[in-house]
C-alpha cells in the first residue's frame, strides 16, 4: 500500500513538474517582416508591427517568456512543423488547406481581400470579367494568391507571383501590373502612408473575408488554449484596442 502511494505521489509530482516546465519555457515566435502595418523590419533592425505588438502583448498575458523570430513566409509552415518555433504571428489566415497541416488559435482579427489599382487606370470594378487580359499580382503562397488563381487566373488575367508584398507593390507602382490583390488592411495603410501619389483602391473583393488566427502545431492543445485565453483577456481588457488602434481607426476584430 506504501509503495503505491509513494508511486502514486512521484508521478502526481512529476506530471506536476512537467506541467510547470512547459508553462515556464520559452516560447518562439515566427513573423515575416515584410506585412506592414502588421509585421515589418524597423530602421533599428527589429521586427514591428500589429502582429508583434499583439504577440507581446499576448506573452506579457501569459506571463511567458517569448523570443521573435524572424522568418520568410514561405519557410513558416515547415518551419514550424519542424520546431524551428513555438507558433506564428503573421497575419496567417485560417484556412481548410493550411488546418491540414498545422492547428490555429482562435482569430485576432477579420480581414477581406481588396484589390489596388494605378490611379490613371480606367478600370472599373474587381470581378475576373472586369480584370480579363490584365496582369494582377500577388504575395504567393497567401489567400490572395490562391483566390487570384482560382478566380482570376481561369478567366484570361495573367496573374504574377511574388515572394513578398512589398515586391508586389513595388511592380504597380513602376507600371509592370495592372492591378494588385492583397489584405485590405494592409493595402488601406499603404495607400495612406507611400501608395497614394500612385494608387487608388478599387474594391473590396465580396465573400472574401478570412480570419487570421496564431499558427501552432498540431496535438499542442496547451500552448493553443494559453493563446486563445490570453486573447480573449486583451480583448476584453482594452489592450487590444489600444493596440489596434495604432494602426487603425476602425474595429478590425470583428469587422464585415
Amino acid at each position: 500500500m506504501k509503495k503505491t502511494l509513494l508511486l502514486a505521489s512521484m508521478m502526481l509530482l512529476a506530471a506536476s513538474g512537467a506541467a510547470f516546465s512547459q508553462e515556464g519555457a520559452e516560447i518562439r515566435i515566427a513573423s515575416e517582416g515584410a506585412y506592414p502595418p502588421f509585421n515589418f523590419m524597423g530602421s533599428d533592425g527589429t521586427l514591428q508591427g500589429l502582429d508583434i505588438d499583439i504577440a507581446n502583448a499576448l506573452c506579457a498575458e501569459m506571463k511567458a517568456k517569448c523570443t521573435i523570430v524572424t522568418q520568410d513566409w514561405d519557410g513558416m509552415i515547415p518551419g514550424l512543423i519542424a520546431k524551428k518555433f513555438d507558433a506564428i504571428v503573421a497575419s496567417m489566415s485560417i484556412t481548410e488547406e493550411r488546418k491540414k497541416q498545422i492547428d490555429f488559435t482562435n482569430k485576432y482579427y477579420v480581414t477581406p481581400l481588396a484589390v489596388v489599382v494605378p490611379k490613371d487606370s480606367d478600370l472599373k470594378g474587381v470581378s475576373p470579367e472586369e480584370l480579363s487580359g490584365k496582369t494582377v499580382g500577388a504575395q504567393s503562397g497567401t489567400t490572395q494568391a490562391e483566390y487570384a488563381d482560382g478566380h482570376y487566373a481561369p478567366a484570361g488575367v495573367e496573374v504574377k507571383s511574388y515572394p513578398t508584398d512589398d515586391e508586389a507593390r513595388a511592380d504597380l507602382v513602376n507600371g509592370r501590373l495592372d492591378a494588385l490583390v492583397s489584405d485590405k488592411f494592409v493595402l488601406t495603410d499603404w495607400l495612406e502612408k507611400d501608395g497614394k501619389e500612385c494608387c487608388k483602391m478599387l474594391g473590396d473583393i465580396a465573400g472574401t473575408e478570412t480570419e487570421a488566427g496564431i499558427g501552432i502545431r498540431q496535438g499542442d492543445t496547451e500552448l493553443k488554449e494559453r493563446f486563445n485565453k490570453a486573447i480573449d483577456a486583451i480583448v476584453a481588457n482594452g489592450t487590444y484596442a489600444e493596440i489596434t488602434q495604432k494602426y487603425f481607426p476602425f474595429d478590425i476584430y470583428a469587422s464585415k
